[in-house]
């Protein structure tokens, strides 16, 4: 991967992205979860880090939630507000 591509945020919208199911998880008394080893080391997860929580809704319930590395939601922001605002300051 070279310099360009790792800085680019993973999904970007409207850009078809491969999804699956990667594991189901519990949630207990107090609602908490714990997401799998292998996910946290593949996904670079570590104590510490922010997630940001997703949602998406269908007839007024929330039927999605995703989660999202802050790192990544940062850039995905970046690209789509970036051209916006340059696009302002050139006025």
């Amino acid at each position: 991967m070279n310099e360009d591509t790792e800085k680019q945020p993973c999904c970007l919208p409207g850009e078809m992205s491969c999804c699956k199911l990667e594991s189901i998880v519990g949630i207990d008394e107090r609602g908490q979860m714990v997401l799998p080893k292998d996910i946290r080391e593949r996904a670079n997860i570590r104590a510490g880090d922010k997630l940001a929580v997703v949602s998406m809704e269908k007839a007024g319930k929330i039927c999605c939630l995703s989660l999202i590395k802050v790192e990544e939601l940062e850039g995905m922001v970046k690209s789509v507000l970036g051209p916006v605002m340059d696009e302002i300051f050139k006025r």
